[in-house]
């Protein structure tokens, strides 16, 4: 039975968990708050102490946390990864960092003969659950072979991309869609509602065209209802938006849709709003299109 790790079970990394306990892998998990992670082990999962003990007890490790330098805080700090007992680790790292730290990363997880793919996913719980996500694979294409039964067990699909940090900058790009499209459905809702249609309706012929989405067939219909339960929290997003911009300008790129974009979501966090789901960016556009008319 292949010993598996995992750090770090917030939403989705809790999701990850439940699915792979149906497939009887042997959990060990680990969360910095450990109450998040408590739930599991009357599931079968092992509740470890420290990323040390995670180390010890695995063959591969999927870190699931905010970014990078949380990633450098459980591999390389007090009772970190390293300091484990261990033989051919590898570190699956599934959250979603800047691809450069991420090179720096396994350049420095080898120092310590541990191997480390960059494996961002595409979906949310939901799809974890039901082992539905988008799975982006890059770095030693041996390792994603070897471990590609526990990728196929949460993802419907899964792409192998080549060199370290190709993964994390296409996750980037792709949560830059998501942005856009949050912004540009709660403003076509807006608009809708200001000259007294039902916004339903504009949903139905949206859908009914080219132009529709999984978002505009499915969020859409909650953000009418002003239902923002999170699955991915807003200031999750507006984080991505901002190593996106940080990646494009070290590439001497400038995004200025990106950009402007980038700002919304950062004002939205500051009035209050980044707990919510990212959809909830239709909640703060609507209270500033109100103020602005008053």
């Amino acid at each position: 039975m292949m010993k598996v790790g995992i750090i770090g079970t917030g939403m989705l990394g809790y999701a990850i968990c439940t699915r792979l306990l149906k497939y009887k892998f042997k959990l060990i998990v680990y969360n910095r708050t450990r109450s998040k992670a408590l739930n599991l082990k009357n599931q079968g999962a092992i509740i470890a102490k420290t990323p040390e003990e995670i180390a010890s007890n695995s063959e591969i490790i999927l870190t699931i946390v905010k970014d990078s330098s949380a990633i450098h805080e459980i591999a390389f700090g007090k009772n970190g990864i390293i300091d484990g007992k261990y033989e051919d680790l590898t570190i699956a790292d599934i959250s979603t960092i800047n691809p450069i730290d991420s090179i720096k990363l396994e350049k420095k997880f080898s120092k310590y003969n541990i191997v480390m793919l960059d494996t961002p996913v595409m979906g949310g719980p939901k799809a974890a659950i039901n082992g539905e996500l988008i799975l982006m694979a890059s770095g030693k294409k041996i390792i994603y072979e070897k471990y590609k039964k526990i990728f196929k067990c949460i993802a419907k699909q899964t792409f192998y991309l080549g060199k370290y940090g190709t993964s994390h900058l296409i996750k980037l790009s792709m949560n830059m869609q998501i942005a856009f499209l949050a912004i540009s459905i709660s403003e076509g809702i807006m608009l809708a509602k200001r000259a007294s249609i039902d916004p339903q309706l504009f949903l139905k012929i949206l859908n009914s065209t080219y132009f529709k989405t999984g978002m505009s067939e499915n969020k859409a219909y909650k953000m009418i209802d002003n239902n923002f339960k999170p699955t991915f929290m807003l200031k999750n997003l507006r984080k991505d938006l901002d190593i996106a911009t940080s990646v494009a300008y070290s590439l001497g790129l400038n995004l200025p849709i990106t950009r402007k974009i980038n700002t919304i979501y950062k004002n939205a966090e500051q009035k209050g709003f980044g707990e919510l789901d990212y959809t909830g960016i239709f909640a703060y556009l609507n209270k500033i299109s109100n103020k602005s008319n008053k």
